[in-house]
């Protein structure tokens, strides 16, 4: 039996970025990890779809390279060499949390509890007072006759020839930067999504924007679409708006989301689950058993890298803010949120007011050939800001700016009297504020 300080199962960017926390504060800590350091998000997630988003926006600006003087003879796309890179990326930055864990001690294995406390991996058992349990997610699959001739996000980031059509059941997150990359790439893409509307999480009206965006690049979406079952042939038989069709592809990539993948023996360990088959925490990542916690996909509260990393501050007792996590989607052009929608707070019965700005008015962005997209910014009567919602070139970092404002309990004034570069596409956020304090 060995004794430490802190066990963490998982290694994903909340487990790794707790553990080595916890040791730098000089705790002795023990890390256990099945698969290969960095989780889902390093090695099937964040960092490798992000890798071919950039090659996929590569070739999008080379096909369009003649609109900024720039005549290019021959084009193809070599997608074996995207995927290299994308592998060169994701093994430079796995050894990167390696060193990050030089004062951790890293045990190889699947964690099995044998009690509350303890574990067992192969014949060792390991116990400690605090565990922490990051052992994060896997893609879900639709409990539909045919599901298993569809492929996962984890296949389709290891495969090296790409079909000459694609399916893609699901027009969230996944779905939609799948989607938006392979298209790039010369794919003939159809997104098949339940909703009434893509990105259901996300500002309807920024949504649109963005499907709108799609379509005109040549991706078919079909929203209110039901799927029913998949045939051996790859035919995807769904109900849209009460009508049977049939689409068909060379591949289908089910893309509906993840669900939590649980330790062996939390059951016999008296460890209590939510309904959707979640570990169940309080508001400091706690389960029912005291001293055991849960982090990041596991716990279902909000499967993204950067919660997981947060949840792990709160759990070491860091002050920290979770109800204000930004989101990001890396598709052409990106989208990005942070706080509350139009419609929540009309649901909530929250006082809001609107300001809207686009890219096409902003010099930056028109100069980038980048003139599709907008900002929109809710803020309270008094000028707090409730949320921001972007559409449009580098979404995922102008975002940052109203998610730091808000975290800060800052008044949006801070945000439009604060002096921005010209040009720059962080004008837009400000000039979006601006239209929305003018409204008294």
């Amino acid at each position: 039996m060995t004794t430490t300080d802190i066990i963490v199962i998982g290694s994903g960017p909340g487990g790794y970025s707790t553990a080595a926390k916890a040791s730098a504060s000089g705790s002795k800590v023990i890390i256990i990890e099945r698969d290969e350091l960095g989780g889902t998000c390093l090695n099937r997630g964040c960092i490798p779809t992000k890798a071919l988003c950039r090659s996929a926006e590569v070739a999008s600006v080379v096909k369009e390279a003649s609109e900024f003087g720039v005549n290019i003879q021959e084009f193809s796309v070599n997608y074996p060499q995207a995927v290299s890179r994308k592998n060169e990326v994701v093994t430079g930055l796995r050894e990167g949390v390696q060193t990050l864990l030089s004062g951790v001690e890293i045990v190889k294995g699947d964690a099995v509890f044998t009690d509350p406390h303890t574990v067992k991996v192969g014949e060792e058992s390991y116990t400690a007072e605090k565990i922490i349990i990051a052992t994060g997610s896997k893609p879900a699959m639709l409990p539909i006759p045919g599901s298993e001739y569809a492929v996962t996000s984890d296949f389709i980031l290891e495969m090296t020839e790409l079909p000459e059509s694609l399916i893609v059941i699901g027009g969230g997150v996944i779905g939609m930067e799948f989607a938006s990359i392979f298209n790039a790439f010369g794919v003939k893409v159809t997104v098949l999504e339940y909703c009434a509307e893509i990105l259901p999480p996300f500002d309807e009206e920024v949504a649109k924007r963005l499907r709108m965006s799609l379509k005109r690049r040549g991706i078919e979406i079909v929203t209110s679409a039901q799927v029913t079952a998949i045939s051996p042939d790859l035919a995807v038989e769904c109900s849209v708006k009460g009508k049977a069709k049939t689409f068909q592809a060379q591949m289908v990539l089910m893309a509906v989301g993840r669900t939590p993948v649980l330790p062996v023996g939390l059951k016999e360990a008296g460890i209590e689950l939510t309904p959707r088959g979640a570990v169940k925490v309080n508001n400091r990542m706690e389960t029912n058993i005291p001293g055991v916690f849960a982090i990041g996909d596991v716990n279902g509260l909000c499967m993204l890298a950067h919660a997981a990393e947060a949840q792990g501050d709160v759990v070491l007792e860091k002050p920290i803010r979770l109800d204000i996590i930004p989101s990001a989607v890396f598709t052409m052009p990106e989208c990005a949120m942070v706080g509350v929608t139009e419609k929540q707070c009309a649901e909530k019965g929250i006082e809001f007011k609107i300001g809207k700005a686009t890219f096409r008015s902003n010099g930056k962005a028109m100069a980038m050939g980048e003139p599709d997209g907008m900002v929109k910014v809710i803020l309270s009567p008094d000028d707090r800001l409730l949320g921001c919602h972007i559409c449009g070139a580098h979404a995922a970092d102008l975002v940052q700016e109203a998610a730091t404002l808000m975290n800060s309990d800052m008044p949006a004034t801070a945000l439009s009297d604060a002096i921005h570069s010209h040009p720059t596409l962080g004008e837009t956020v400000k000039t979006a504020v601006e239209a929305a304090i003018s409204i008294k």
